[in-house]
């Protein structure tokens, strides 16, 4: 078992609470998911568990934790750096981790990963494997040293979508206990048994968290029924407020009138006039304190608030994209060959594969090709959004270009509405987090009109919980989309068709 008791951390630079009196329990064979917009605290929570020395230099925590487990691992968002120049060989069988692996069950799980098993006596650098290969080694090493409980901090964002299956598969049906942070949805929705989730309100000023004993599907379902609860009852107090008040100033302009024009002759009335305004006021004042305890109207940290106005509609007939038989390169080796595309209109186009086949490179090679093309105007997100943001600029003066005071007005309000704060859009972009760098490319492309879209895994840094909202927006843009993704839910939702691509081409897939 553990126990998380009362944890409070703050950042030391700014003294920011990014979580407060957080307690939870994780008994033997939870598998608890802990969710969250980034920067929230994730990340450091999984680190605190694991006694991890290195937050004390940016974090103060107070809190207290057990932990009755007796072996913990956790495995980290990405491969550290002093691992990046080991070649495979030595990453699995050197001096250093010899004791703690069991070579036997390394290579029954080699087995069900579907990893080539003589690639672990390879002399393959490990900077040199792809970002899900970086992952499946990391997981291979963890579980042959046999934990009981694993700390997994988004073991499933650079995984192919067969390594994704087995990953999900691995969690629902293990022994261990195991707490993971993850946006994907799918994944989320068949494994998790408990949810935390972090969040940051009221301008990111208050942390609150919530500790639910649900499956996710679940907890989703009960937060957005409280939710839109909440968000009736209080716009229907402020409604009813509003009536009350409005016949309380017609009543208070009446009996005020009243003892303008009552006569010095009829001391009578003027009484009774007096009596009724000290009634009227008082009532007022009633109004006012009962104001006090509406119910707070509920704020989604997460919330997408925006929709493509700017973009105008493809003919449906447009060819975007029309490949014959092409093949994809990278640093002289080919790829892929015989490959095939016909992208036209408003179609969503989704694109699998395995990791390393060319699905990122061949994305940004299409960029490349189209990015001048006067006939469309094509927008790109890639996995890393620095690759295209320039990470020294503020958010204001990327998407303000003219500098034109009306327009950086539009832009604050538009920001704003997406939920960022003033800090966030007066500091280089660079500082952002993942997820407010993403919606940064979001809303250039609504504000520049973007009409093709080339997306390579989109979801991968947004909240699960605001996912659902993405998927909508995307869905309903008025443009051609074609995106690498391993997100099963996005896919079916989003794509019209989805292609797995392989050494040899294009093949329409069912999700």
């Amino acid at each position: 078992m553990l126990q998380v008791k009362k944890l409070t951390m703050h950042h030391m630079k700014d003294l920011k609470a990014i979580i407060k009196d957080l307690s939870f329990t994780v008994n033997p064979g939870d598998k608890v998911a802990l969710i969250g917009e980034e920067g929230n605290g994730k990340s450091t929570l999984l680190k605190w568990i694991n006694r991890d020395l290195s937050i004390d230099s940016y974090i103060q925590a107070e809190g207290t934790l057990v932990n009755h487990f007796s072996k913990t691992i956790y495995l980290p968002q990405a491969l550290p750096a002093d691992k990046h120049n080991l070649t495979l060989d030595a990453f699995f069988f050197g001096v250093e981790d010899a004791l703690e692996i069991d070579y036997q069950l390394l290579y029954q799980t080699v087995t069900k990963m579907g990893f080539d098993p003589d690639r672990l006596t390879s002399s393959q650098l490990l900077r040199d494997l792809s970002g899900g290969e970086k992952v499946k080694i990391q997981l291979l090493k963890i579980l042959a040293q046999n934990p009981d409980l694993l700390l997994l901090d988004e073991p499933s964002n650079d995984l192919d979508l067969q390594t994704v299956q087995w990953l999900e598969d691995f969690i629902k049906t293990s022994p261990l206990t195991i707490l993971f942070i993850s946006h994907d949805e799918s994944l989320l929705k068949a494994t998790a048994t408990k949810v935390i989730q972090l969040e940051l309100l009221r301008h990111k000023t208050i942390p609150v968290a919530t500790v639910s004993s649900l499956s996710y599907e679940e907890y989703q379902n009960e937060k957005e029924n409280k939710f839109e609860m909440q968000t009736r009852i209080a716009s229907k107090q402020r409604e009813e407020y509003q009536k009350q008040m409005a016949r309380h100033q017609r009543i208070e302009s009446s009996v005020h009138d009243a003892q303008k024009s009552v006569s010095r002759q009829e001391p009578g009335v003027a009484r009774l006039l007096k009596k009724k305004m000290h009634t009227v006021k008082a009532m007022g004042k009633r109004f006012e304190r009962e104001k006090d305890n509406f119910e707070d109207i509920p704020i989604k940290e997460d919330a997408i608030l925006m929709k493509f106005s700017n973009t105008k509609e493809l003919p449906d007939g447009k060819t975007i994209i029309h490949l014959d038989q092409t093949s994809v390169s990278f640093e002289g080796k080919t790829l892929v060959t015989h490959l095939s595309l016909h992208l036209k209109g408003k179609q969503k186009v989704g694109i699998i594969g395995q990791n390393g086949i060319g699905k990122s490179t061949w994305l940004k090679q299409l960029w490349e090709e189209m990015r001048d093309r006067k006939d469309i105007y094509t927008g790109y997100m890639p996995q890393n959004y620095l690759d295209i943001l320039p990470a020294e600029e503020t958010p204001l003066t990327f998407l303000n270009e003219s500098g034109d005071w009306e327009e950086k007005t539009k832009v604050m309000t538009y920001l704003g509405s997406m939920r960022y704060t003033h800090e966030e859009m007066t500091h280089p972009i660079k500082a952002l987090s993942g997820g407010q760098q993403a919606k940064l490319l979001l809303i250039k492309i609504d504000l520049t009109g973007q009409n093709v879209l080339l997306l390579d895994e989109p979801t991968r840094n947004f909240s699960p919980l605001s996912q659902r909202e993405l998927r909508t927006l995307l869905r309903s843009f008025p443009g051609a989309i074609l995106t690498v993704s391993h997100d099963r839910t996005f896919l079916r939702e989003v794509c019209e068709v989805v292609y797995e691509m392989t050494a040899t081409g294009l093949k329409e897939i069912q999700i």
